[in-house]
C-alpha cells in the first residue's frame, strides 16, 4: 500500500509484521519524518479496530528482525562518500557516530561509486527524534569530513569523540 507519489508505504508480512516507509529525493529530512508520524498516527488506528502490535515495556515492538527491536526506526540517508569510504578511519567514525552503512540496495550490498545508505545503528534504548537527530548529524559531519578530503586537507580535527 503506498501514495500517490510513492513517497509513503506500508509494507505487510515482508521481512517485518509490517514495514512503515517514508522516503523523497532531496535533503528535507524534517518533511520524511513529518510524513513519516503523520503516517503512523494513520496506522496506529488499527487499535480502533481491536488490532494491536506486540509491544512490551522494556524492549519496544517485538518485530521478528531482531535487529529492529525497540523503536523498530532506521533513518537512511543516502549519500556519496567516496574519500571518506576509503580513509583508515572510516568504521571507526561511524562507530563513534553510532551510524551504520550498506549500500543503496538495501542489507548486505555494497556501495556503489562511493553512495552509501548511512542510518542510525541503534533501534533500541533512543527515542525516534534522538535516532534521526543521529542521522542528521552525523550525516552533515560525514559529508563535512569527505569536502575536508576532496580538497585533501586533514579531517583530525573533525574526529567524533568516543560514544
Amino acid at each position: 500500500m503506498h501514495n500517490e507519489s510513492k513517497t509513503f508505504l506500508v509494507w505487510v508480512n515482508e521481512e517485518d509484521h509490517l514495514r512503515v516507509i517514508s522516503m523523497q529525493k532531496g535533503g528535507n529530512i524534517k518533511e520524511v519524518f513529518t510524513r513519516f508520524c503523520t503516517g503512523l498516527a494513520e496506522v496506529a488506528r488499527f487499535k480502533e479496530k481491536g488490532r494491536v502490535f506486540m509491544w512490551n515495556e522494556h524492549l519496544g515492538y517485538i518485530l521478528t528482525c531482531p535487529s529492529n527491536l525497540g523503536t523498530g526506526l532506521r533513518a537512511g540517508v543516502h549519500v556519496k562518500l567516496p574519500n571518506l569510504a576509503k580513509h583508515t578511519d572510516f568504521e571507526e567514525i561511524l562507530k563513534r557516530l553510532r551510524l551504520q552503512k550498506r549500500g543503496t540496495g538495501g542489507v548486505d550490498t555494497d556501495a556503489v561509486d562511493g553512495v552509501f545508505d548511512i542510518s542510525n545503528a541503534d533501534r533500541l534504548g533512543f527515542s525516534e527524534v534522538e535516532l534521526v537527530q543521529m542521522v542528521v548529524d552525523g550525516v552533515k559531519l560525514l559529508v563535512d569530513m569527505e569536502k575536508n578530503l576532496e580538497k585533501e586537507e586533514a579531517i583530525d580535527d573533525l574526529m567524533p569523540n568516543q560514544k
